[in-house]
């Protein structure tokens, strides 16, 4: 039945009683007219859970972009903590390395010429150029200083003012002890005297 028609109601039998194939064509017939609902409910409750539905799902995005922000934040802090306890252990490690090549460079300074060409000591010089290179390696580099350069606080400790002909006040006249940068940054500063 279209749902602008009335339903027919059943004829009562001469008994007074209606059938019952007429009675449950009437009960679909009615069900059938009470659950189609109009075409403009349906459209504005399917907008209602379209626009619900959008709104999660652009909470639900821009929860995941956070996330993943946080994450990508996350990862780099700890690549550049470890780098720097990379570069921490590695400086620590150099920094109780320079004795034992001050020691060497002490030792070559002090031997008699007669001995430089004995195959002992040319291991001993080759011991001391490998420690060279490996400190090298990890970017550590003398600083150069020649008696008469300027006094540099940024690079040099005084040990001593001592007067000196022929340097100017403010100057170097000796290193004592050699100083050493790594990567550009001043791990152990040159030892010298200078000039008053």
């Amino acid at each position: 039945m279209e749902s602008n028609e009335k339903p027919i109601s059943p004829e009562p039998q001469p008994n007074g009683t209606v059938p019952a194939d007429a009675v449950a064509e009437t009960t679909v017939s009615e069900a059938n007219t009470q659950a189609t609902p109009s075409p403009e409910v349906d459209i504005e409750a399917m907008r209602r859970e379209l626009e619900e539905a959008r709104s999660k799902a652009a909470e639900y995005l821009d929860g995941w972009q956070r996330a993943r922000a946080e994450f990508a934040n996350y990862k780099k802090r700890q690549e550049q903590q470890n780098a720097e306890i990379r570069a921490f252990a590695t400086l620590d490690l150099v920094r109780r390395l320079l004795p034992i090549l001050d020691d060497f460079d002490r030792a070559l300074k002090t031997m008699p010429p007669s001995l430089v060409h004995l195959t002992w000591v040319e291991g001993v010089m080759l011991i001391h150029r490998k420690l060279q290179v490996i400190l090298e390696a990890e970017g550590v580099k003398p600083i150069e200083v020649k008696p008469g350069d300027a006094f540099d606080p940024n690079l040099h400790e005084a040990v001593s003012q001592d007067e000196a002909e022929g340097i100017e006040s403010g100057h170097i006249i000796e290193e004592l002890q050699k100083g050493y940068t790594m990567n550009n940054r001043v791990i152990r500063p040159t030892l010298v005297r200078v000039a008053k």
